[in-house]
Order: structure tokens, then sequence, then C-alpha cells
């Protein structure tokens, strides 16, 4: 025990042994349908006659999380679990690979390369100087809209929502494009479905233990959940796995650099690529990192005069913008797309993970599953939605610090927030808020109350879209 407090200073940040397993436990049953996902969207990557390997991608997904949680929890300190991104994925396999032509091979070394430029940012203190830039407004609304992002993440996987559409059905794979804009309706089901009854009882029974105080609530509703979800026929209690750890060959270090930059013309397409990659995963966990480390003290003052004003890797963001930057390249080299910091982590923050043991858990239990896969698929996604729910309430709180009465704040404010669950995207959100924020001190004339790297980056994001329409990305 003594090892534990001397490596993770529980005492220090006002936790334990049982509260940061429990924190591991409830991020690991948060986040564990990606080693499940992933492989079926990853897949699609592949051709009849260069399949990219399910298995493989199936065990480097559950291995690349292990390592990436494991450095943020050894080396940050702090509780926050990493794995390949969704988003991410879809890109990867619809746009990178589908769309433009590349393999999966190539489209491996646009993720490494992708991971190296996060590396160089960190290391050259890019991260910083972005944090730093972004207008207290703006953090304040990064919170509020990652939890409606995240809310929003628990009603699909609840099965609360149906989209109905007028548009006609287009059908590639095993996914539907059914339309967009107008054509599309959002509405609450009618809760006929066991799944969806599952997990209205299962929201009823967190939020019940959460008005009473019950320490661990999440954890005990995602259990009980799991439970009475037993004899309703919606969790799977089947303990087959078609998987192997030796699946690992399949992918691992498969990457190709020479077919990739082989064609002089397509150069600066990869590039265009490889920013798009880096963009989408650099601000995905600076949205995080802000989002949920301001508001739970895992980030607290100290932590952030250390960052600003401290040289080299002092304070725990420096070291888990570090951490975080070093995960894209190491699932590459395994066979994985992006490997992020997951917003799946504030479950585990919640329950009072507050150190990096609760990583540490988290890695261990994703560890467990290269044997004991099975296992971690028998809770359903119906019983892990409600405690997302939850926690995207509790998230909130930041919305009420925004001056909602100026609207040259409320603007850039409100778009990122409601971008980030709409767009499903938390990069796209803080681009909205970012242009709309310099848009409306530009127009007023207020060009000094601008950071310079807001400018950059703001144009950055501003060329990433136009690319991407022309080239169609």
């Amino acid at each position: 025990m003594s090892l534990l407090e001397n490596k993770f200073k529980l005492k220090e940040n006002g936790t334990n042994v049982r509260t940061e397993f429990i924190a591991g436990l409830t991020t690991f049953f948060t986040m564990a349908y990606i080693i499940f996902v992933n492989p079926n969207i990853l897949g699609l990557a592949g051709t009849e006659d260069n399949p990219f390997s399910k298995g493989g991608i199936y065990v480097a997904t559950i291995i690349a999380a292990a390592i990436a949680t494991l450095i943020m929890g050894l080396v940050a300190n702090v509780p926050y679990a990493q794995a390949p991104g969704m988003g991410l994925n879809a890109f990867f396999t619809f746009t990178v690979s589908m769309g433009l032509g590349f393999t999966w091979q190539q489209a491996l070394a646009m993720v490494f390369v992708c991971g190296i430029i996060n590396i160089v940012i960190t290391v050259t203190q890019v991260r910083k100087m972005i944090i730093k830039a972004i207008p207290r407004s703006l953090q304040y609304a990064i919170g509020g809209g990652i939890g409606l992002f995240i809310a929003y993440i628990g009603f699909k996987s609840a099965g609360f929502l149906k989209f109905t559409t007028e548009a006609p059905f287009i059908f590639s794979d095993e996914f539907t494009t059914v339309g967009h804009g107008a054509n599309v309706v959002p509405a609450l089901v009618n809760f006929s479905e066991p799944g969806a009854q599952l997990a209205l009882i299962g929201l009823a029974i967190i939020a019940v233990l959460m008005i009473l105080k019950v320490k661990g609530a999440i954890l005990i509703g995602i259990i009980a959940t799991t439970i009475i979800g037993i004899p309703m026929g919606v969790t799977n209690t089947s303990l087959s796995n078609p998987y192997h750890v030796s699946d690992i060959a399949d992918t691992a270090f498969k990457l190709d650099f020479g077919g990739l930059f082989a064609d002089p013309a397509k150069i600066g397409l990869v590039l265009v690529t490889i920013l798009a990659f880096s963009l989408s995963d650099t601000f995905d966990t600076i949205g995080t990192f802000i989002g949920t480390g301001r508001k739970s003290g895992i980030f607290d003052e100290k932590d952030e005069a250390e960052l600003f004003k401290g040289k080299g890797f002092k304070s725990k963001m420096d070291k888990a913008l570090f951490a975080d930057a070093t995960a894209t390249s190491i699932g590459a080299l395994l066979g994985t797309s992006n490997t992020t910091t997951y917003v799946e982590s504030a479950a585990g923050i919640s329950v009072g993970g507050k150190t990096g043991l609760t990583s540490v858990f988290t890695a261990i239990f994703f560890l467990i599953c290269l044997v004991f896969a099975p296992v971690a698929g028998i809770v359903p996604a119906e019983a892990t939605a409600p405690a997302l729910i939850i926690v995207g309430i509790l998230m909130m709180e930041s919305l009420g610090k925004i001056n909602w009465g100026d609207f040259e704040e409320a603007l850039p404010a409100f778009l990122t927030a409601v971008t980030m669950p709409l767009a499903y995207n938390i990069s796209t959100g803080i681009a909205a808020g970012f242009i709309f924020y310099v848009l409306s001190k530009v127009v007023r004339g207020k060009f000094k109350d601008v950071h310079p790297v807001m400018y950059a980056v703001t144009i950055l994001f501003i060329i990433n879209y136009i690319i991407a329409g022309v080239l169609n990305l």
C-alpha cells in the first residue's frame, strides 16, 4: 500500500485504492464497447485481396488501449483512459481507405505520422500554447459541450432515439446513409423494445442512487442493470470469442510508407489527410482535458500555473498531453487507427477517480480481455448508456459560468457546446467556437483581444474544411 501511496499520492489527492478501483472499473465498462466496435469498422477498410484482419484489429485495440492507458496513469498520474477513437476510425475506413483509395497499410502509416506530429507539437509546447490561448468562455463552453456530447452518446446507446427520413436509403456495406438536413427527423422511441426499457430502468436506478448520494452509484447501477437485463434477454451471457491473441501478427508493424509516398501526385493529398487526422486528434484531447479536468480538479490552479510558467514536463497536464501524444503512434504500429484520450473517462472521474491508479486499473481490465474478452461483452450498451447520461448532467455546470447576456460571448460559446453533440465530434465543436469567436472579435475591431495562436489555429481549421470540401474528404 505504501508503494501505491508513494507512486500515486493517494492521500494528497483525497482518494484511496478502493475508490480508484471502482473508478477504473467504471471507466472500463463505459468504453469496453470499442473492443468489439473497432474491428467491425476498421475491418471494412480491407479488400478481398488485401483483408484487414478483424482478429488482428481486435487484439491491437486491446493492447493499444492497455499500453496507452498505463502510460497515462504511470507517467501523468491522472485518471484518463485511452483507446482507438470513434470517429477517427470511421474517417480511417470510409474516407481514407474507401473514399481516397489508400490501402489499410498506407492509412496506418498516415496515423503513425500523425502520432509523431502530436509528439513534436507537445514537446515544442505548441499544445500548451493552444490551451493558454483559448478564452475562458470557450473553455466553459467546451466543458458543457462535452457534457452534452456524452449525454447524447448515452441517449443513442440506450436506444432512446429513432431517426426517420423522407430520403431514399443508400446502402454501403454494413452502414446506411439516410439523408441529411430537414429530411432526417429525430424523435424518442415508444419504448416498446426491451433494450430501451432496460436502459430506462438503469437510468432510474442510477438517478435514485445519485439523489441518495450512495457511493459508487454509477458502478452499482451498471451492474444492477446488467443483471436485470438477463431475464429481459438484453444481456448476452454467451462467452464465445472468435479471435485469438496470435491474430495480432496479421496487423502489427504492417505500415506501408513506401507505397504511401510512391506517387508524387498524391503527396499533397497525403499531407492534407494527415493534417485532418492530426487536427481532430489534437483538439479531441485538448477538449477532453479542459472539459473534464478543470471541473473535477484533476488539473487544479496550481497545476495550471505550472503548465504555463514552468519549463519541461512538470505539470500533470504537460505529462498527460505527452502520454496522449505517444498513444497514436503506438496504436498504428500495432494495427489500429488513432489512439486517443476517451471522453468516457469522465465516468470514472465522476465516481471519485483522481489519480493514475484509476488508469492502471482500467488498463489491467483491458489486458484481462485478451484472455477473458467475452466477459467484457456481457455488459450491454443499455447498461452503460444511463451512466453516460448522468455524467453528462454532472458536466453541465460550466455552462452557467458563461455570460449569456453578452451575444459576443454567447455566440461562440453556444456553437461550441451545441455543435459537439450534433456533429458527434469534439474537435468540430471547438472549430465552430474558434471560428465564430475570432469573427466576432474582428467585426468589433478587437483584434488585440484574440491571441495569435487563436488566429493561426482558426485559419488551419478553415483551410482544412475548404480542402476537405474540394477533395470530398
